[in-house]
């Protein structure tokens, strides 16, 4: 092969590389999110001590997608609402800071919608969408 042709060949991979990174949209996983509300303790995690809930109170219970046995506890994600049933219910443009303190399927409280990915706190959710939806789809990244 020309030597033309190789270097021709080699911009064209460089431009497509550039392109499929600004044409991607998402940078984590999506899952789907309901809340909870108080009474948070005794959590799956650390039991009674009130310390473990971050002083923003935005934090959440993992569900049995990320609970990964009790690992996911004290992992952080960042997380935003991408859509919902009804529309207008994100907040647009916000993205959270969450602490998993707590295992969805044996939390004191039940949640707004089983089976969710995360089930945020009240504030969380209230944070990235309309507090009065049940139910929304998350984008969540570890970080």
């Amino acid at each position: 092969m020309p030597k033309t042709t190789k270097w021709q060949l080699r911009l064209l991979l460089i431009k497509i590389l550039i392109i499929s990174k600004l044409l991607h949209s998402s940078n984590g996983d999506v899952g789907t999110g309901a809340q909870y509300s108080p009474p948070y303790l005794p959590t799956a995690c650390y039991g009674r001590d009130s310390s473990q809930f971050p002083s923003s109170n935005l934090f959440a219970a993992a569900g049995d997608g990320i609970w990964d046995n009790g690992a996911s506890c004290g992992r952080q994600y960042q997380v935003r609402c991408i859509s919902a049933a009804q529309p207008g219910t994100c907040v647009p443009d916000t993205t959270i800071l969450i602490k998993i303190v707590d295992y969805a399927a044996t939390a004191v409280s039940l949640p707004s919608a089983p089976g969710t990915t995360m089930v945020l706190s009240q504030t969380a959710f209230a944070a990235i969408a309309n507090s009065t939806a049940t139910s929304i789809n998350i984008e969540f990244q570890q970080v």
